[in-house]
């Protein structure tokens, strides 16, 4: 395996310490470049260590639903940009962890506002997917493999492999691995591939442990002592376990075609002609309904347990839950150094805490500016706090102003946004765990004036 890229200026390496709950009353998360002139590695220099060679396995990055139930956060972006800690997006996870298992050919399938991202991407670049041996590869799949529905996409991330299923097979990998955008984690993964080759599975489910109540919100796995998946249940009422597998998984892409084949032809009724067109709905939904199912009837399907914090980020109260993670040193995904989470940000100078400041158990971004009070809250690049407004409890994106005398409270305040002066935004929660109903979403670029009543969605622009 190969080394840590260095810190870009004005960074600092994680250390371990970082996942214990420090007493400093403000830290900001590291973010991590690959220094100009310095490219990872090739795979094939990483063959004799056991991954297989280039070309042989294919990553593939999920990033293209909708995110409706981030509701106004994800009006006008993809849910995969979502910030996360003040400085890194959420779609950094994946490619970070692809990156560092050595994984030279990384392709990103985008549906929903993809110029929201692409920006970003900035075509693989920032994580050295660019070079001209191998690399990243930005795909909107109803441009390739079928049509798109009605609102333009697929009928869950079953069927978005369908939809790919031409393209994947064009490639020739043996083995494809594929990532969610929108999860906290942060795994070595190359072990996981290699044991998956060299055990000739059909798949591979990376799984994590959640209370039963959270589980009825995944998909259950259930597997014997040795990780062979027995059975699976989609989002049970009811879940036998609470195993949930974490939207991480590495198939044998043949194994893995053939069985998406054969499920549109028995779900969607269509012709056994041979052909890779997906008409209409395939009938396949999400990877819990119907193919994980089937791959595990194989019995050559196992769950492997993913190691340190992991979190689904997708609904509002799970966003600022992990933020609260992040702040009580629960989250170890910048613990690191060898696996470093690799983002692309613009310069900021330093944040600043003025004499009137005060910062307790918070994250400062590069340009945050806090002339106020700010507790339990995660500020992005360039939020200014001025004197006498506080912010408690919420996570506030970058460029935000909160105005003298105004006081936010369990809130996610999108980019660009102004809360004027004295206003009263959210509310102290009633309950232990982040609720959405408890918080207060506000789009890009409002003016917020008045009282915001907790579980308010104030749209992008608004003024108030």
């Amino acid at each position: 395996m190969w080394g840590s890229p260095g810190p870009r200026a004005g960074t600092r390496r994680p250390s371990r310490q970082r996942g214990r709950r420090r007493e400093s009353s403000a830290v900001w998360s590291p973010v991590y470049h690959l220094p100009e002139g310095v490219s990872a590695p090739h795979p094939q220099e990483c063959h004799a260590l056991g991954m297989p060679r280039r070309g042989e396995v294919l990553a593939l990055v999920q990033a293209g639903g909708q995110g409706s139930r981030m509701d106004v956060l994800t009006r006008e972006r993809a849910k995969p940009a979502l910030p996360y800690g003040g400085v890194h997006k959420l779609i950094d996870f994946a490619l970070s962890g692809l990156v560092h298992a050595d994984l030279a050919d990384v392709w990103v399938s985008l549906e929903y506002q993809v110029t929201s991202i692409d920006d970003y991407l900035s075509g693989g670049r920032p994580w050295s997917l660019d070079r001209n041996r191998g690399g990243f590869r930005r795909i909107v799949p109803q441009t390739g493999t079928g049509p798109a529905t009605e609102s333009g996409f697929a009928h869950g991330n079953g069927d978005l492999l369908l939809r790919m299923s031409a393209d994947i097979e064009s490639f020739g990998a043996r083995t494809l691995v594929v990532c969610s955008a929108d999860h906290v984690f942060n795994m070595d993964l190359a072990p996981v591939v290699e044991e998956h080759v060299a055990a000739g599975r059909v798949a591979t489910v990376l799984t994590s442990e959640v209370t039963k109540k959270d589980a009825s919100d995944n998909v259950v796995v259930l597997a014997g002592r040795d990780g062979t998946i027995t059975a699976v249940e989609d989002k049970p009422s009811r879940p036998s376990a609470g195993r949930v597998a974490t939207e991480i998984f590495v198939y044998d892409t043949e194994v893995l075609l053939d069985t998406l084949r054969d499920l549109r032809r028995e779900l969607s009724g269509a012709a056994s002609d041979g052909q890779d067109e997906a008409d209409g709905d395939s009938g396949i939904g999400d990877f819990g309904e119907h193919l994980l199912p089937r791959l595990a009837a194989t019995g050559r399907a196992v769950a492997v347990p993913l190691t340190g914090y992991w979190r689904d980020v997708g609904q509002p109260g799970l966003y600022l839950q992990s933020h609260r993670d992040l702040l009580a040193g629960k989250v170890d995904v910048f613990d690191a150094p060898d696996r470093p989470v690799i983002s692309h940000w613009p310069d900021r100078p330093a944040s600043r805490v003025r004499a009137t400041g005060e910062c307790r158990d918070s994250l400062l971004s590069p340009g945050a500016d806090v002339a106020g009070l700010v507790s339990g809250s995660v500020l992005g690049p360039g939020v200014v706090v001025e004197k006498g407004a506080e912010v408690h409890d919420s996570v506030v994106m970058e460029d935000c102003v909160i105005r003298a005398g105004a006081v936010v409270r369990t809130t996610v305040l999108d980019e660009r946004c102004e809360v004027l002066a004295g206003a009263r935004v959210g509310a102290e929660p009633t309950r232990r765990l982040a609720h959405d109903d408890d918080l207060v979403l506000v789009g890009r670029d409002s003016r917020v004036s008045g009282r915001i009543a907790a579980g308010a969605r104030l749209e992008p622009g608004s003024a108030t």
